[in-house]
């Protein structure tokens, strides 16, 4: 898995010819490194007696900024997988009427698996934008830079995977999924519009 390996490793892949890992796995890897800040600003908050009346909220926060970036960084592998299954369905073979039927099932099928990692990288960021609002109301104002950072990356990264939603569901013939999808991404977008813009006013005013 490219988490467990030098980062230069997966810089270096990304930057060469290969078709994987592309955007989808940058987003998630964007979103999790907005989700690792937002823990980040937790922990130099968490036995601050500055903050003892928040404790309970930040011990709350940091259990879900962990499951976010846990499972972001999952996501950052699944999408380099699902590319493969995408590409095997396309080399399939188109010789015979039966064998044009079964290649484009197959592409369908892993069109639409293709489709959901994205759509779950998407939502993920969604709470990831949520998350670090809370930890610029509630975090240790020292940091509080690090939440606004939080929140531009992950709408920076919700950004990316619907372009990965967009480009997968154009080609989908399942209409109804297809459609379902990308309005719900439109909905995740706007929020992280706007969850973005109230955390970096916020930060800016307790910056100073």
């Amino acid at each position: 898995m490219y988490v467990e390996k030098p980062m230069i490793v997966f810089l270096d892949r990304l930057a060469s010819r290969s078709p994987e890992p592309g955007g989808g796995a940058v987003s998630a890897l964007v979103g999790a490194l907005g989700a690792a800040l937002v823990s980040m600003v937790g922990n130099l908050t968490l036995g601050k007696e500055k903050y003892a009346d928040v404790q309970d909220q930040v011990e709350e926060l940091l259990e879900h900024s962990e499951k976010l970036r846990d499972e972001l960084q999952g996501l950052i592998q699944r999408d380099t997988e699902v590319y493969a299954e995408v590409s095997a369905a396309y080399k399939m073979p188109r010789e015979s009427e039966e064998e044009k039927a079964a290649r484009s099932s197959s592409i369908q099928k892993a069109l639409k698996t293709a489709t959901e990692v994205p759509f779950e990288i998407a939502e993920k960021c969604l709470e990831v934008a949520r998350v670090s609002q809370t930890a610029a109301e509630i975090g240790n104002v020292g940091a509080v830079s690090d939440a606004g950072v939080a929140a531009l990356l992950a709408e920076a990264a919700a950004q990316s995977a619907a372009l990965n939603v967009k480009i997968n569901v154009k080609s989908i013939e399942d209409r109804d999924f297809a459609e379902a999808r990308w309005s719900r991404v439109r909905e995740i977008l706007d929020e992280t519009a706007l969850l973005r813009e109230r955390v970096v006013k916020l930060t800016y005013e307790k910056l100073g």
